[in-house]
Formats: C-alpha cells, structure tokens, sequence
C-alpha cells in the first residue's frame, strides 16, 4: 500500500478541521508500519479513510491510496466497498462496541466470510471455528455460537482478529489493537498478530499511541503530530537517535524500568511535553509543534519545515533536525 499527500478534512461551524494534511507513507507485503502519535494526530482518521469509512457529504478527501495496484480517493465507493474485509481489513479500537451484542460471535465471522465468497452458511460457520481456533479461542466449537459479552476482552479482541483474517486480507489495519488490555493479554495478541502476518505475509499498520509496542513489533515508524507528518525512519534509527524535538519528546515518557530495578532507585523524573495538542481547526502558524517546543526561533514560527531526508530513509520535518539528531536536546 502507498499512501500520497493524502488530506482529509471537515467543515465545521468552528471552521475547517484538518485531521490529516498531506499524510503519505508506504508499507510492503509482510511488513509492520507503525503509526504514532498523541490523541488527535489523525492516526485513527487516516485509517479510516484508507478503508473508505468516511461520509463523502462531510469529509472532503484529496491525494492517492493505492492498494493493490487501486487507486481508492478517487474510486467508486462500491469498488472500495468490495475491497473493505477482503483485500484490506480492520481491528477495531473497541472490540465490544465493534461487534453487535445480538448476533452471536461466530455468525458475525461467517457474514464477514460470506459477504466475499459464495458459500453456504454451514461452510461459512465452519470457516468461524476454523478461524477462532486459529487465533486460540479454547473449544472453538462451542465458543462460535457465544455471544460477544460472554468473551472476556481478551478473547473478543482474538474474535476482531479473526474476523479481520477471515478472507486472507493483504492489509491489516490495527487501531490501537492491545487498548485496555492487561500486559499478558496484550503480548499474547501482539505475538498472533506476528505469527498470522508469517504465514499470510499480511503488510500491518499498527496504529498506537504505545512507543514500546512499536518498538517490538514495526518495521518502520511514521510520527504523527496535528495531521502531518513530523518524521519517519525505521524503527532502530527511530529509537535509537530520533531527530524530531517532538520524537524525543515522546520516547522520554517511557519509564525506564530496567534501570530502576537494578539502581533500586526512585525512578527519574519522566520528561514531560508542555501543553497540548492545538485545536485542528485553529492550527497555528508555521510549525504546528512550535509553542510546545523548548528550540522553537522565529523561523519556526514563520513557516512549517519541509519534510527533509537527513540521513538514508530516515526524514525529518524540523528546522532544528541537525541540532536533535546530535543530541543537543
């Protein structure tokens, strides 16, 4: 999939929100892409609109998706429609509110199933348990014909991975996959994940606000802050020496827990971002991160920095990339 200068915004009484604003990146066959960023970067947004999810009457779409040769902005909302669960997939933020509470977990599988292959409903629940076993849910069986609150969070999470799995999709977009999950739950969903992606070579976008759970699972990683697109690399380099103030910024909320327990000190201060997200309809002027940045000039801001490749595949958006990327912050 590559995505180029895509830009999504909504008219609102408030004025014009640009929630992603020439947005673009590629993710290869078999690969993770992980997408981060504060709440209101327009990570989920972005998602949603590669799937085709957005009113067309409210959101107003310009730049180029490409999936599997289909170029989807410009694309009839039935031909996306048909690609949507078959070509590309989704898990969802929010298991519970993603599946219907009436309809039991297996028959929702099945339709996912059957909305992309001619077949009979009894091949297609037994395509369900199949699936549900494949992800680990104990007495597949049974558990097909349980309705979603009977699973525990864990498990509808599982649920959402199957139904995203079911037609084979070559793209799997995960929003926020290991939400509110405890940390043993959510190890054993992103290990599946890594498991489903070795044997189908499904390219993941793993959209996240967790800088660890990218750190174990992307390939690459694109930063996203007030719609745009703040730096990208790949995940080594990315961790290793960012090159955004706002990067850096992000990776010093990490607790640092290995070095706590071996100094069996009180842990470090974590570094804080001063101030919040701007509102996207009130974007201020030049660099959108400038009045929360501690090397913001007046350059900064007057004019919002190109996005500029400064070492190979490693680009940063900041006119003080130089001075970050050699450790002067």
């Amino acid at each position: 999939m590559e995505v180029k200068d895509l830009k999504i915004h909504f008219p609102t009484d408030d004025g014009l929100v640009k929630a992603v604003d020439g947005l673009s990146f590629a993710v290869d066959r078999g690969k993770t892409l992980g997408i981060v960023g504060e709440s209101g970067s327009g990570k989920s947004v972005t998602s949603l609109g590669i799937l085709g999810l957005h009113n067309r009457r409210n959101a107003q779409m310009s730049g180029e998706i490409w999936v599997d040769g289909k170029e989807l902005v410009a694309a009839d909302p039935e031909d996306v429609r048909a690609m949507r669960g078959d070509t590309m997939a989704m898990i969802f933020q929010d298991p519970l509110s993603a599946m219907h509470p009436y309809y039991r977990v297996g028959t929702q599988i099945a339709e996912a199933y059957r909305v992309h292959n001619n077949v009979s409903k009894s091949v297609a629940r037994d395509r369900a348990i199949e699936l549900l076993d494949l992800v680990g849910i104990p007495e597949p069986n049974k558990r097909v014909d349980a309705y979603p609150h009977q699973f525990s969070g864990g498990m509808r999470q599982r649920a959402m991975i199957a139904m995203g799995l079911s037609n084979r999709p070559e793209i799997l977009i995960a929003d926020e996959p290991t939400t509110a999950l405890d940390v043993t739950i959510q190890a054993q969903i992103l290990d599946l994940m890594r498991e489903l992606q070795e044997t189908l070579g499904t390219a993941i976008v793993l959209i996240t606000h967790d800088m660890g759970v990218v750190a174990e699972n992307a390939d690459r990683v694109v930063v996203m802050y007030a719609g745009r697109k703040v730096e990208e690399a790949s995940a080594k380099d990315l961790f290793e020496q960012p090159g955004h103030p706002y990067t850096k910024g992000l990776l010093g909320s990490i607790p640092d827990v290995e070095v706590a327990a071996h100094t069996r000190t009180r842990r470090a201060r974590l570094t804080e971002i001063k101030g919040m997200v701007p509102s996207l309809a009130e974007l201020p002027s030049g660099c959108t991160f400038a009045p929360r940045c501690g090397l913001a000039s007046e350059e900064c801001r007057a004019s919002y920095p190109p996005l500029v490749q400064y070492r190979p595949g490693h680009w940063v958006a900041c006119w003080h990339a130089e001075q970050v990327l050699g450790g002067a912050i």
